[in-house]
């Protein structure tokens, strides 16, 4: 891919975005009430202050799924093509899986896996 050629679908990429958050601005129904304001809680009223500061473990715990869920996006395309690629693609998984085995070992030896 040449560089020019990148430049413009960069260029149409920004133009088709911004195109699309113009249109919702200016063509979306709006309506506006307190109840929007107020933070989701399921229907529950909320109670007290709802900017409490969370445990940072409760946001690792969410990266780390957020990392093993994205490694089937990888794993499933993969699969279908092993048998045609054959050993190259057996040794690029494992590795992969090493990489993944890596960071939950790391997460394990942090206790980020910990639910307290």
């Amino acid at each position: 891919m040449s560089g020019e050629s990148l430049i413009l679908f960069f260029i149409i990429g920004v133009v088709l975005v911004g195109g699309a958050i113009l249109f919702s601005t200016f063509f979306a129904p709006k309506s506006s009430n307190l109840a929007k304001l107020e933070p989701y809680e399921c229907g529950i009223p909320a109670e007290g202050k709802s900017w409490i500061q969370f445990n940072v473990g409760y946001y690792l715990f969410a990266i780390i799924y957020l990392v093993f869920d994205v490694e089937i996006v990888f794993i499933y395309p993969w699969g279908t093509v092993m048998k045609e690629i054959g050993m190259t693609a057996f040794i690029e998984i494992v590795i992969f899986f090493v990489i993944l085995g890596l960071g939950l070992a790391y997460a394990w030896k942090k206790k980020a896996l910990k639910w307290v």
